[in-house]
Order: structure tokens, then sequence, then C-alpha cells
């Protein structure tokens, strides 16, 4: 098997949870999908302590055409992440509007048009 590596880990202190942050430079696929359960699945078992919640997993993708945000939760969590995670985290439509703005930004900076 070969080396994974997830992008970013944080710690929501109010959700009581890890949330993974997977980068993707293009579109998302079923394989990153599975992937970023897989590494739920290792953060559930291996880093979480007692009185965590489950992990959340948010894949980012970036293409020029269009830009996208998901969300990942094991199918044994659907239920709790509806009822409680949404109310804390970013939606879907906020998440992607926020790409865009940094990638005009990035834009700005560099001189490079996005297009």
């Amino acid at each position: 098997m070969g080396e994974y590596y997830i992008d970013l880990v944080f710690y929501n202190y109010i959700l009581k949870c890890l949330l993974l942050i997977d980068l993707k430079g293009s579109q998302i696929s079923y394989e990153d999908v599975g992937q970023m359960d897989m590494y739920i699945r290792m953060y559930d078992d291996l880093k979480c302590t007692e009185g965590y919640n489950p992990t959340i997993g948010l894949l980012l993708c970036s293409e020029t055409s269009k830009d996208l945000a998901r969300y990942s939760i094991l199918k044994d969590s659907k239920q709790l992440y509806a009822a409680k995670y949404l109310t804390y985290l970013p939606s879907k439509e906020e998440l992607t509007a926020e790409i865009e703005r940094q990638k005009e930004i990035f834009a700005l900076q560099t001189g490079k048009n996005q297009d």
C-alpha cells in the first residue's frame, strides 16, 4: 500500500471533532471520495479520543470552469452530520464562493488571469 497524506487537519472545538481537508487541483473523482473515507476511518480509529465526535472530511476542488466543495462523512454518521454539523460549517455555496474569491486575489497578486 502506498503512502497517503491529507492536506490539512483541524480540530473544531465547537463540534468536538477533527476536520480533514483535501485540496484537489482537478475534478473530484470517486477515488478521491474513497480516499477521504479512508482518511476519516483512520483518524477516527487512530487519532480520536474519548469525547470526540465523528471526523468530518472536506474535499475542495478548484477547476478552471467550476469550483467545487464537497463534505464527506461516513455512512453511519449522516444523521448526526445533518442535524448538528451543518449548523456550524459553511455551506457548499459559501465554500465555492470563497474558492473563487481566493483565485481572484491570487490572480491580482501574481498578474495571472485564471480563465
